[in-house]
């Protein structure tokens, strides 16, 4: 897959099958999206593309709102090339692009400078300033300009459309089978594991404390089953995101007791898929009470099914 932050970088020679949007989580409403894409690439002799954005456009619009994302960049990018897609462009949402209408932008980036030929929109995406692109100006355009556009119906599970905002409320409340599902892959988070307080080590549970991106969401705070990743390979563990209240901490922090794991892994990166909740974050009496759950989470986490 190639990746263009600029658009004078890709040789629009060649024509292109594209869908636009955040793309947020790539999840499986993403997905029917992308498989479109290809099958449309292969019937037409078209390469894939898709045109988000980064920073996320509401960083622009509303700098003090603390939103948080569902795929780092880096993750995103993965997915992408995972699920097949030939080019991905990374474009800022500076003061220029912002300020295109929906009929600029067709004419000015998609027609000229990346020679689309077929165009996939979301079933209720809006583009442009002051959302002035929509599917009707779309099939507009797609006369004159010569190409073709086709907006995609809603992904439904169980009776709900699957969107980005739905996945990371589901998350919120700690619902990590139903993100999962909506996602269709273990919703994840990696990070470098740094130094903490190595209360965790004084009872039996030593952790590896994760520092993740400031703009990844995490879930709902509580313990967690999760599957680890450590140097390529695969352990079962236990996390915890919060702020450890038996102990009167105040700093929120992501920790995970690996099972079956020994080594040091200070400064290397992890990444920790989510599979299930476990329970909310408990403040107990004491250290006593504290073990005697994690005795019981361990059980749990290794009778899991992975």
């Amino acid at each position: 897959m190639k990746v263009f932050r600029n658009f004078s970088d890709y040789p629009s020679q060649r024509p292109l099958a594209l869908s636009l949007g955040m793309f947020d989580g790539v999840h499986l409403g993403h997905k029917c999206i992308i498989d479109e894409l290809k099958k449309v690439g292969s019937a037409h002799n078209l390469e894939t593309a898709i045109l988000t954005f980064w920073p996320h456009p509401r960083f622009v619009f509303n700098p003090n709102e603390d939103l948080k994302l569902l795929n780092t960049l880096d993750e995103k990018t993965l997915l992408m090339e995972k699920y097949g897609i030939n080019n991905l462009f990374l474009k800022e949402f500076d003061e220029e692009f912002r300020n295109l209408t929906g009929e600029e932008f067709v004419r000015q980036i998609l027609f000229d400078k990346l020679n689309v030929k077929y165009l996939i929109i979301g079933y209720d995406h809006s583009f442009g300033k002051n959302k002035s692109g929509n599917f009707e100006l779309l099939q507009k355009l797609s006369k004159e300009l010569d190409f073709e556009v086709e907006q995609m119906e809603a992904i439904n599970i169980h009776e709900n459309n699957i969107s980005s905002t739905k996945i990371r409320n589901a998350l919120l409340a700690g619902n990590i089978l139903e993100a999962n599902e909506m996602l269709g892959y273990s919703y994840s988070v990696s990070g470098t594991v740094v130094h903490g307080k190595k209360l965790g080590r004084t009872i039996g549970y030593p952790t590896a404390n994760i520092e993740t991106e400031n703009i990844k969401l995490l879930p709902r705070k509580g313990a967690y089953i999760v599957e680890t990743f450590v140097n390529d390979q695969l352990y079962k563990g236990m996390l915890s995101v919060g702020t450890n209240p038996t102990v009167n901490g105040d700093k929120l922090t992501v920790e995970v007791y690996i099972l079956d794991f020994e080594g040091d892994i200070y400064d290397e990166k992890i990444t920790v898929k989510f599979r299930d909740f476990l329970h909310e974050e408990i403040k107990f009496e004491g250290l006593e009470k504290l073990i005697e759950r994690l005795d019981e989470d361990k059980s749990l986490t290794e009778n899991f099914i992975f």
